[in-house]
């Protein structure tokens, strides 16, 4: 099996990605998807009030 280059010829060392369950154990990860989350309920949440509110005649268009 042949090795990875690079353009000159030179071998290339290969760098491991880290596995799903070291990423699952970053807390940095869970932060991220713990604000995206707030974030998405958030805002589909003023999107239905805001229908919601239309719908009902509170709002005037």
């Amino acid at each position: 099996m042949t090795g990875v280059t690079d353009g000159d010829g030179e071998a290339v060392s290969e760098a491991r990605r880290p596995s799903v369950a070291a990423v699952a154990r970053d807390r940095r990860v869970w932060l991220i998807l713990a604000v995206v989350a707030g974030l998405l309920v958030c805002c589909c949440s003023a999107v239905v009030g805001t229908l919601v509110a239309l719908s009902s005649g509170l709002l005037s268009a």
